[in-house]
């Protein structure tokens, strides 16, 4: 029987994600999740950055924005070096 999903042992880098939310949250709120960045903006929505380990954590992490009631917007994945000169 053949496996129908290629396996690899190559180690993939976690990704890069900005998540963005409607309405603002305190910086408390980056210790629930995980330790990522929490950046209000002036136009009163809050962008969640940083590294997420692989898809389970991404779900996980959109299960907690679920939680929160705030509307999502946008979930995106950011080029690393896209990352280095929004970091707060």
């Amino acid at each position: 029987m053949s496996d129908t999903h290629a396996s690899s042992d190559t180690r993939r880098e976690p990704g890069q994600y900005e998540i963005r939310l409607k309405g603002h949250l305190e910086a408390r709120w980056a210790a629930w999740f995980d330790g990522l960045s929490l950046t209000p903006e002036s136009d009163g929505t809050t962008v969640i950055r940083g590294s997420v380990i692989d898809q389970a954590a991404l779900h996980g992490l959109l299960s907690k924005v679920r939680d929160l009631g705030l509307p999502l917007i946008a979930v995106t994945q950011i080029d690393p070096k896209q990352m280095k000169g929004k970091e707060r």
